[in-house]
């Protein structure tokens, strides 16, 4: 018997496994979202987030999220992430909440279950894709002013190296 049927079946086998291991994938991207979330709303500035209890992965809650609208009282997205020692998912909490739920992001310390916190909101149709892992993810993410006050006047920066550049002269030859 002549060794090529043997070896067109490997290649046949290794074809498959690659194909079956990217179909798999556990990664959830921005495709995802457009194919299962549509982007017309039922009221305007209507959007949606994410929405899981408890799932065992950032994957397994954003692949089964409901497909709903938040409430118009609900204007952020909400993320809990539980973390044991090594780093690994315990489980992922998503849903809409009121700014009253995000003024607490950030991560707690160790329970005393061996299990780490990490709390996150965002504002956005379905912004609360990714978990916070760390201090640096747990954040409130806002697009517009918290408060409808009006916020000071920001300056250029050419502007203000300008007046620091002409203090310094100014100074220096006195």
């Amino acid at each position: 018997m002549e060794p090529w049927p043997t070896v067109a079946w490997v290649i046949i086998l290794m074809v498959i496994a690659n194909w079956m291991k990217t179909a798999h994938t556990r990664d959830f991207t921005e495709n995802d979202i457009i194919f299962l979330h549509p982007s017309t709303t039922p009221y305007p500035g209507g959007f949606k987030c994410f929405t899981c209890e408890d799932a065992p992965d950032n994957y397994e809650c954003n692949r089964w999220a409901p497909d709903l609208y938040c409430p118009k009282d609900a204007r952020y997205c909400f993320t809990q992430h539980r973390i044991n020692l090594d780093g690994n998912t315990v489980a992922v909490t998503k849903r809409c909440v009121a700014l009253s739920d995000c003024l607490s992001t950030g991560c707690t310390d160790v329970d005393h279950e061996g299990h780490r916190t990490c709390t996150a909101c965002c504002e956005g149709n379905i912004c609360n894709l990714p978990i916070p892992r760390n201090e640096s993810d747990a954040v409130f993410a806002t697009t517009s002013p918290l408060s409808g006050a009006p916020r000071p006047p920001t300056s250029h920066p050419l502007l203000t190296i300008t007046t620091l550049m002409l203090t310094l002269l100014f100074f220096s030859h006195v």
